[in-house]
């Protein structure tokens, strides 16, 4: 079994990812954290060095390598990771997409918290992160939607009952 978590920065992927893995008994990647791994350095750092780019490059070489180099897994994906190359229809042939759909202002609430971390967000004045949130769920939606199964509220949700939310079970 392949879970891949899709959804804007600050979703909590990385979050529920965990606890699903862990729950699952099976391998949990954060597809940022293999790409940093890889590099050898931060994201920020391969933004400002090497472009956003040669990043999406990386990002596709290392989720085609874990799709076939692990049996089962919960992948989290990187916010942008679905709307590059042909990422969505790979993960979606390999195995269960689900795309953490929060809300804008849980997403900004959270985003002004870990900003210095957020390579897009990080020289954003606070006032521009709202509008720049909606303008780039607004571009990856069509992609977004495309996952197997929407979660719309994660907020008060148990670890079983994400469970049931995406496997149906």
């Amino acid at each position: 079994m392949k879970i891949f978590l899709i959804g804007f920065m600050g979703s909590g992927k990385t979050h529920w990812g965990e606890r699903l893995a862990r729950s699952l008994r099976i391998p949990f990647f954060d597809l940022d954290k293999e790409i940093v791994d890889k590099e050898g350095r931060s994201i920020p750092e391969i933004f400002a060095e090497s472009g956003e780019e040669q990043f999406r490059i990386v990002e596709k070489q290392l989720l085609e390598s874990l799709i076939e180099t692990q049996s089962s897994m919960v992948l989290s994906c990187g916010g942008g990771t679905p709307c590059f190359f042909n990422n969505i229809e790979l993960m979606k042939k390999n195995g269960l997409t689900v795309w953490l759909n929060t809300p804008v202002d849980i997403l900004m609430q959270r985003l002004l918290k870990e900003k210095n971390e957020r390579p897009l967000l990080k020289n954003m004045a606070d006032s521009e992160m709202k509008a720049y949130i909606v303008r780039k769920l607004n571009e990856r939606r069509l992609y977004y939607e495309q996952a197997d199964v929407i979660l719309e509220k994660d907020n008060d949700l148990s670890i079983n009952d994400f469970i049931q939310n995406i496997l149906h079970v």
